[in-house]
């Protein structure tokens, strides 16, 4: 193993994971000049992949789910600066419609849900509406006969997950990020004998190659978890404040191909409720649809299976029957990071070094603005915005933790930049 330490492989900060939320990050710390490196054996294979792209801070509103929800408007409001910054830069389309979100019900029970989501998110002032059925199928005219309510929500939009994940890699290339398709193993930590208060100073890839930094922040996922339980845990204790308690939920889509189908048009999501079953149809620039999701507390072992797929398209032709026309173009497994209460991992750990993204479960992509704002200015500046302090990821520590969130740990300060004589990107 090579355990050199040099320049080459000595970064300001080291982003594992170099998905839609470990790109963004990345990107937004290059264009202020920071100095990052990613590690990804495959990056965008995992949950970005597989994720329709619905902005839906509306229609992800839920009970119990306040805080989450205030996250997801956050976010929503960043995302067309974000796009057209993004695209500006890479000359890359990124799929951005602002097109709204059609949600309809399938049966009486199922609009009496419907109604009661509608409730909680207008108490909440989120942008909804109620319409009735013909309205809905003045919208979507290939909705299907057995609709029994609709609730619109047009500030819910959507965007083209892989066309970003290219945009943002062809965007941190150009800012000279490296992107090492390496897995990282474990962590480094300074050798102190207490594995609460040593820094975190750099990983180990699965090759053996240390590669040091300032801050290392954790994207990798539902993955994240292993990754720290692997490093500080080695002494079979890992302080609660560092703990990151993601877990693999699987999801499974299809996608169909409606560019040779002249008589089949769906101009924007359609999200539904079939007997008490949440199921969405996404369509693209391109005339692909995608179908999802299946929400399965299984392992990430990315397998398709028959009763998956079956249960995504029968509550989808359910509300838009003309699908079954559709040639099938892909199907997709694969695992969305869970947390305990939903609410993703934002911002430092108790371990000084480590900070942490990860946990955005169905959210990843609408997520992303926010995260990359708020994990960037805490590496420069060393302060957590208080927009994201609900997903501190000491939250979950047995009793509260009065830490680092106004900079108690390292960061990369903008003093720093300017010492180098670097400039703003």
């Amino acid at each position: 193993m090579n355990h050199t330490d040099t320049p080459d492989n000595t970064s300001d900060v080291l982003v594992v994971g170099c998905g839609i939320v470990g790109a963004s990050i990345a990107w937004n710390l290059a264009r202020r000049g920071i100095a990052v490196r990613c590690f990804d054996p495959s990056p965008g294979n995992g949950a970005t992949y597989a994720a329709a792209g619905m902005l839906a801070a509306v229609n992800e509103g839920t009970f119990g789910e306040h805080e989450l929800a205030r996250l997801n408007v956050r976010s929503a409001a960043l995302w067309p600066d974000f796009a057209r910054e993004l695209a500006a830069e890479t000359s890359h389309a990124v799929g951005l419609r602002e097109t709204g979100t059609l949600t309809v019900a399938f049966d009486a029970d199922d609009h009496k849900q419907l109604r009661r989501l509608l409730d909680l998110r207008q108490q909440w002032g989120l942008d909804a509406r109620e319409i009735d059925v013909p309205e809905a199928r003045e919208m979507e005219p290939s909705l299907g006969p057995r609709i029994s309510g609709a609730m619109w929500a047009p500030g819910d939009h959507l965007a083209d997950p892989r066309s970003v994940h290219r945009a943002l890699i062809s965007a941190i290339e150009r800012r000279g990020v490296e992107i090492v398709h390496r897995r990282a193993q474990t962590l480094l930590q300074r050798a102190g004998g207490d594995t609460d208060t040593d820094p975190v100073i750099g990983v180990v890839d699965d090759t053996g190659e240390r590669h040091h930094a300032r801050l290392v922040v954790l994207a990798a996922g539902w993955e994240s978890a292993g990754l720290v339980s692997r490093a500080i845990g080695t002494s079979g204790h890992v302080p609660h404040g560092a703990r990151v308690p993601t877990r693999p939920v699987k999801g499974q889509v299809v996608r169909l191909d409606a560019t040779h189908e002249p008589t089949f048009l769906l101009r924007r999501v359609v999200r539904g409720i079939v007997q008490d079953r949440q199921v969405y149809l996404v369509p693209k620039d391109d005339g692909e649809i995608v179908a999802g999701a299946t929400s399965e507390e299984q392992p990430d072992d990315r397998k398709v299976t028959a009763g998956g797929i079956f249960a995504v398209l029968r509550d989808a032709r359910a509300l838009v029957p003309g699908i079954d026309e559709l040639p099938v173009t892909d199907v997709t497994a694969r695992a969305r990071p869970g947390s305990p209460d939903n609410m993703p991992l934002i911002g430092p750990t108790s371990v000084p070094g480590l900070v942490v993204a990860t946990g955005h479960f169905r959210n990843g992509v609408l997520l992303a603005p926010l995260t990359a704002s708020a994990i960037t200015e805490y590496c420069v500046d060393g302060a957590l915005p208080d927009a994201v302090a609900a997903a501190i990821p000491t939250r979950f520590a047995p009793s509260p933790l009065i830490m680092n969130t106004s900079g108690a740990h390292s960061t990369i300060g903008v003093h720093d930049q300017r010492e180098r004589g670097e400039e703003d990107g």
